[in-house]
């Protein structure tokens, strides 16, 4: 697992032993990036479920001008706070050791909505839903926001979520990214 492109591209990012996190794989990162190119420039990013926090990291290293990370997993927490030290984006970023739900109800301040946000829990566990429906009741997107879900191709995700809906999937085999304003 490595950055793609931009300021910290070919560092290596550390990850996780074992099952534990399941990174985003480096080709569809690109492609994903790929598509998000034209707007990632100056953007405010979370990373929900953000595991190894490689996909806050592209970002950041494209050009996001700031990134927080949301996850759960003390371990992910710690491996997180490494990658962003050795990719030397530590300054542009915050970290949070706290589930979805403690973050946007307790933590998040609201004093500036994302522009982009990332969602990638773990597959299966009806996660998605719930934490879509949670962002748009406390408003962390950005008006011309976009939310973006990676997800197992046999999840069944609707169209619409709350006031956001579906405008592009892409079919990476067993996984799905779904974009949503």
């Amino acid at each position: 697992m490595r950055v793609i492109s931009g300021t910290a591209k070919g560092h290596k990012l550390k990850s996780l032993d074992g099952m534990a996190t399941r990174p985003t794989a480096d080709k569809i990162k690109e492609s994903l990036f790929n598509i998000l190119l034209p707007i990632i420039s100056d953007t405010y990013v979370l990373d929900l479920f953000a595991g190894t926090g490689s996909i806050g990291i592209e970002a950041l290293s494209r050009g996001a001008e700031f990134a927080v990370f949301i996850d759960k997993n003390p371990s992910a927490v710690k491996i997180i706070r490494e990658n962003l030290i050795h990719t030397k984006l530590q300054d542009k970023s915050k970290i949070y050791n706290a589930d979805y739900k403690k973050y946007i109800n307790n933590i998040y301040d609201g004093e500036r909505a994302f522009d982009i946000i990332f969602i990638d829990p773990p597959y299966n566990k009806g996660l998605i839903i719930p934490a879509m429906q949670l962002i748009g009741e406390k408003k962390l997107l950005s008006p011309d926001g976009l939310i973006v879900v990676e997800h197992g191709k046999e999840e069944n995700i609707p169209e619409q979520i709350g006031d956001f809906k579906a405008i592009r999937k892409q079919d990476y085999g067993r996984t799905i990214i779904t974009f949503y304003k």
